[in-house]
This record gives C-alpha cells, structure tokens and sequence, in this order.
C-alpha cells in the first residue's frame, strides 16, 4: 500500500468515526454521569450494555462502509451471452440499458455512483460519511446501524444533557463538582454553613463566563469570613 493511500477519504471519514463514537464515550466515562456513577457503585449492566451498544453501532458501520454495496459485474461478456442473461432476467419489453460511464449493462434499479465510479445495484444513495454507496448489499445492514446509533444518541444525549444541567447548576452557584461532592473534607468549606464564593446568580455568570468582577478567591472568602464573623446589629 502507498502512503498516500492513508490519506485518502475513506481512510480519514472512517478514522474520523471511529476517534469520535470513542471519544465521546470514554468523555461519558470519566465525567461525573450516571455511567460512571453505576460503574463506580459495582452496577456494571446499563455501562457494559452501552459500551456493547457503541461497539456494535460501530462494527456495522465499518460492515457498511467498507463491503460490497452490490457493484455490478464490469467484467466484459460476450454479446452472446449478454443477450441471453437479458431475456432470462427481463421480459423483453423492459429493455436493459448501457451505463455511459462504465458502459455495462445496469440492471434494473442499478444507477452510476459518480464518487465510486461504479454502477451499484438497487443504488440508494452514496453516503459521504460512510465513504460508501447504500445499495442492494448493504441497505439492510445500514437500516440497522441507524437504528442501533439512534439508540446510542439517546441515551448519549440523555447523559450528556444531565452532565450539562448539572455544570450550570455548579456555575450557577459558583461551585465545582469537587467541591460540591468533597465539601466536608475540604478546609476552606467544611466548616461554612454555606458557599463562601457564592455572589449570586447574576455576579457567579458574570465572574465565570466574563471574569467580572475581577478578584482573587482568596479575597472572596476572607470578604465572606468577615462578613460572617461581624456581630449582628
């Protein structure tokens, strides 16, 4: 194989997939979701049946995109035989056409795909992210990865939406996950009723997506300590 062939589209597309489907998976993973929280506590069903859900969804993509979608045969046949396939396979008043490009005789259903430089029978579509025409072969296997990737979505989006809401939550209240699961065994924390960093919704947006105001945390807490030794009037 030449080295350039490593760069080619479908080696790229196809490389691109599989990084991403496991990148975001181990993400899942190492972030404080529900998969990582059952995996933590020893209920290790719902994160094996993910992780066999990805490792299936990406099986059959690479099944997709790198089989036969139904090429037809480009091999040339004598005429003679060519007539006989046609009236065996066709009735005669459905004639068989010539391809323009490939100049084989396409079957019905069949269509040239530009980008494969085939003819494909029973051609669906050529599907740039797979690298790969949808065809008489692979059409069943594609409805299934669609379906099977859905379901993966899902239940990633599902994670991935709690893993949001609880970060803005933590902005929110100018907290962070550390603190908000460890804040008995930390020094500055364990002993204050409440969060010493916490201004407000508006100011802890403002601080976290703006830096404003601007200050040191040491600073906020010692203000904190102050206001919350000074007597009561």
């Amino acid at each position: 194989m030449a080295p350039w062939a490593l760069l080619s589209p479908g080696v790229l597309v196809r490389t691109g997939h599989t990084v991403l489907t496991w990148g975001i998976t181990l993400v899942l993973f190492l972030h404080d979701t529900e998969l990582r929280q059952w995996e933590e506590q020893g209920e290790l069903l719902l994160p094996l049946t993910f992780l066999l859900l990805v490792l299936g969804s990406l099986l059959l993509y690479l099944a997709v995109s790198l089989m036969d979608p139904g090429y037809v045969n480009v091999q040339p046949q004598p005429q003679e035989e060519l007539k006989e396939e046609q009236t065996a396979m066709v009735p005669p008043a459905i004639p068989l056409r010539r391809c323009r490009y490939c100049l084989v005789l396409q079957p019905l259903r069949a269509r040239h795909c530009r980008e494969c430089r085939r003819c494909v029978r029973r051609y669906d579509h050529h599907c740039p992210w797979m690298e790969n025409c949808v065809g008489e072969r692979n059409h069943p296997l594609f409805v299934v990865y669609l379906a099977l990737q859905l379901v993966v979505l899902l239940w990633g989006l599902y994670l991935a939406c709690l893993l949001l809401v609880s970060h803005l939550y933590l902005v929110a209240s100018n907290t962070t996950t550390w603190e908000f699961i460890s804040s008995h065994r930390i020094a500055y924390l364990r002993q204050r009723p409440s969060n010493p960093f916490d201004r407000g919704l508006t100011r802890n947006l403002a601080h976290f997506f703006c830096g404003w105001p601007s200050g040191s945390w040491e600073t906020l807490w010692a203000e904190e300590e102050e206001e919350g030794s000074s007597p009561a009037v």
